[in-house]
């Protein structure tokens, strides 16, 4: 199985920035991405960032431009840089892998999640 542990989150003012991060082991195959998610109350969990095994990313809209997600060469982790932090941003975010843990089997996995509350 393929285990997530985040770190980062905590409570900052509008306009302040937080880095995350994620740091996956476990019976790692293949990892073909890795990324965040976030879910705030009342809403349904959605794509922040990810980015692949060839190195190509994806963003929300809402944050293009503010957050920067990479990745740990050599290493299965990644960092979410978030800068300009927006009360909007308050969510709990979670960390996600899709990874191949034989040539054949495959799934998407998640962290337990780390709070992050942009409160003035």
């Amino acid at each position: 199985q393929v285990q997530l542990v985040e770190s980062g989150g905590g409570l900052v003012q509008p306009g302040q920035s937080l880095t995350l991060s994620c740091v996956a082991s476990g019976s790692i195959f293949h990892m073909v991405a890795m990324g965040w998610y976030r879910q705030a109350p009342g809403k349904e969990r959605e794509l922040v960032a990810t980015i692949n095994s060839g190195g190509g990313y994806n963003y929300a809209d809402s944050v293009k431009g503010r957050f920067t997600i990479s990745r740990t060469n050599g290493k299965n982790a990644v960092l979410l840089q978030m800068d300009s932090l927006k009360p909007e941003d308050t969510a709990v975010y979670y960390c996600n892998t899709r990874s191949y843990i034989t040539a054949v089997e495959w799934g998407d996995y998640w962290g337990p999640g780390t709070q992050v509350t942009v409160s003035s």
